[in-house]
């Protein structure tokens, strides 16, 4: 999986935020955290979905491919309470805040609307966990 990441990474960059292959089309942001345990620089490749309200937030989602547990990023972010994200070829600070109830709902299924994919991650976990939704927020 890191050779996949690093691989979107770099395309990501190369091609002013833009990549293809499985996520061509997709919004895709570069997330990067620090290690809640290890204190070590981590990158992550994740699909986003605009706020349609609020030109300065974005919201990601700890889906994981719909495994049973949450992916690691999302711990570091919560733990770390902000990050900094790669947004095309702009690079800014963002506070971090996960969404719950219905908000987080309707946000997720906005992202199942637009990329379904998200919806079988959603009915892989179902029972199992409910995939977390985070809003970054430009700061």
């Amino acid at each position: 999986m890191a050779d996949f990441n690093e691989s979107i990474i770099a395309e990501f960059r190369a091609n002013e935020g833009r990549v293809g292959g499985p996520f061509q089309d997709a919004p895709i942001v570069l997330v990067h955290h620090v290690g809640r345990k290890s204190g070590k620089q981590y990158v992550s490749p994740l699909a986003y979905l605009p706020d349609a309200d609020d030109a300065g937030s974005i919201y990601i989602f700890a889906s994981k491919g719909g495994a049973p547990e949450n992916p690691a990023w999302y711990g570091n972010l919560l733990a770390a309470g902000e990050a900094t994200v790669e947004v095309g070829t702009s690079t800014y600070p963002v506070a971090v805040t996960e969404v719950t109830g219905d908000e987080r709902d309707r946000i997720y299924a906005e992202q199942v609307r637009r990329m379904p994919g998200f919806g079988e991650y959603a009915a892989k976990t179902e029972g199992i966990r409910k995939i977390p939704v985070v809003q970054l927020k430009r700061r």
